[in-house]
């Protein structure tokens, strides 16, 4: 199974590709998506759109895991994240593959096995878990890869609760 995990943004997307092989997660390719500052909103929301549809249709993967968004003080940013995460929802949506959504709870839970814990323990896992020689960057990158590995775990679970 190929796992596209996406961190919304923006400015800037993270994305992590992983294949899924039973026990085994392999790194296939990551990295972000950018959108310049000053350009308009709406052509910001068509580059996220066109670079995660480009994503897709290079990597095939069978589903994507986004993460949920959580603000607590600025609604004109909530407001422009989300319009982004739209655009990463419909790709998805448009080349036919599942979505899953994971709030950032659920992925430091799956990831560190705490809930409560920081980006940085959240980053060291994913280098550890993923075999790689350092942490992704931006942060963004890194958290997409989380939000994939959350999703591989959570499917992974799935299958020996059902067996």
């Amino acid at each position: 199974m190929i796992i596209l995990g996406i961190d919304p943004g923006l400015a800037i997307v993270g994305f992590g590709v992983l294949e899924v092989l039973g026990d085994n997660r392999r790194v296939i390719e990551y990295g972000e998506i950018n959108s310049p500052a000053h350009t308009p909103t709406p052509k910001r929301i068509k580059m996220i759109y066109d670079d995660v549809s480009y994503v897709i249709n290079k990597y095939k993967p069978d589903c994507m895991a986004i993460e949920e968004l959580f603000f607590n003080n600025n609604a004109k940013t909530a407001i422009d994240v989300a319009m982004a995460r739209g655009a990463l929802v419909l790709a998805a949506e448009n080349a036919g593959i599942d979505v899953a959504e994971y709030t950032p709870l659920q992925v430091k839970q799956a990831v560190v096995g705490y809930g409560r814990a920081d980006k940085n323990q959240v980053q060291q896992m994913v280098k550890l878990m993923l075999k790689l020689h350092e942490v992704p960057k931006p942060d963004d990158v890194a958290d997409a890869l989380a939000i994939a590995l959350t999703h591989a775990n959570t499917i992974r679970f799935e299958l020996k609760i059902s067996n």
